[in-house]
């Protein structure tokens, strides 16, 4: 594969095929608008679709290199002591720090727009305690950096990002071309400040995850979504190899229209992914919480069905501290929900040490296939 170096000089992209791009741009329109009609009217949206969060974040951080599911992560996060080894949490810690500078950065932007600025602190986050944080996290690179196999060097490189000398002015640049609100139709522009924010490569590690991230947020930003719950990261870990090439061909063969096309054609597939699964988290809520009020018959019932939806695997301490009802009531729910299989016990109880247990049917509805 021939080294591919960085479009010096062609930002922003002179010319795009928009007659090419016309019909994907209104399907992919309609496509959001879908789905956040349906994000909109679900209770309690934050909590329901928070498994989704935590499966991009894995999937993000997939497309790096990291080998943790979202199950995995979860279990880790509830105290599980099984056969997961040091990686594996390592690569959890990753996915941890994904959620909570996504957060930071949701937060954010409700008050202040999205920039450079805000961008090196959501950064800081995202490298906190993990691979790359003795890479400068927070700071713009100061040397050139290139991106190929593990050890390679700068002229076996598979993309060698814009020069450092001109690292500076290309992210004014960029910055200004992402907040203009000028731009025919915003996810055309969304799509450019993707690709144009992986060829700058401005941090010395975590620009993928990083400018996955940026997705949602310009979506949320812009208005075009009422939260930053579009999760994209699936539909690219599926097609990495020519997610990668369609970039490539940008500062190869000036190929923005071909690169949009792609991208659009991603947020159409992807909206109805998330979609399908918000609807399935939806309905599996509404008769989760039938089955507990039934099998219960508490005042209680909401409360614990709540808390299995945000923590899908947790410990017996997690639940009976963190549920908001009464520590006996909430051991007799434990046992119930286990014994009507609503639950599943991972991991016995042991002296000082709590059980773990998980809620497989939406473990699986997240994760799109039945793993547990």
């Amino acid at each position: 594969m021939p080294s591919v170096r960085y479009h010096l000089g062609k930002f922003p992209p002179k010319q795009i095929e928009w007659a090419d791009l016309v019909p994907l741009i209104g399907r992919a329109n309609a496509s959001l608008a879908r789905y956040d009609g349906l994000v909109a009217a679900i209770p309690n949206a934050s909590v329901l679709l928070s498994p989704l969060t935590t499966q991009e974040a894995v999937l993000s951080s997939k497309i790096e290199g990291t080998n943790v599911t979202m199950g995995e992560v979860l279990e880790i996060e509830a105290g599980g002591d099984g056969n997961l080894g040091q990686p594996k949490r390592e690569d959890a810690e990753e996915i941890r720090n994904y959620r909570r500078a996504l957060s930071f950065a949701a937060h954010a932007i409700r008050e202040r727009p999205l920039t450079q600025h805000l961008l090196r602190e959501v950064h800081a986050l995202l490298m906190e305690g993990v691979r790359g944080r003795d890479k400068d996290p927070g700071a713009f690179r100061n040397e050139q950096n290139w991106i190929g196999p593990q050890g390679c060097t700068i002229e076996e490189a598979n993309f060698v990002p814009i020069p450092q000398e001109h690292l500076t002015a290309g992210l004014d640049i960029w910055s200004g071309f992402m907040s203009s609100e000028k731009e025919p139709d915003p996810l055309v522009q969304l799509a450019i400040v993707h690709a144009e924010f992986e060829a700058l490569h401005p941090f010395k590690d975590g620009n993928g995850r990083l400018g996955r991230m940026i997705i949602p947020l310009f979506l949320f930003s812009r208005k075009i979504l009422s939260g930053p719950n579009f999760y994209m990261s699936g539909y690219l870990e599926e097609r990495r190899e020519e997610y990668v090439e369609s970039m490539r061909g940008i500062s190869r063969d000036d190929a923005w229209t071909q690169w949009c096309a792609f991208f659009l054609e991603g947020i159409i597939d992807q909206a109805s992914e998330n979609q399908h699964k918000a609807q399935s988290i939806l309905k599996l809520h509404q008769g989760t919480l039938a089955r507990v009020v039934d099998i219960t018959h508490s005042q209680f019932a909401a409360r614990a069905v709540d808390f299995i939806f945000s923590r899908p695997i947790f410990s017996s301490t997690a639940f009976t501290d963190g549920s908001g009802i009464p520590r006996a009531t909430a051991l007799r729910f434990l046992t119930l929900l286990r014994d009507n299989e609503i639950l599943q016990q991972i991991q016995e109880g042991s002296g000082r040490r709590p059980a773990i247990f998980a809620f497989p049917s939406l473990i699986n509805v997240a994760e799109g296939r039945d793993i547990l």
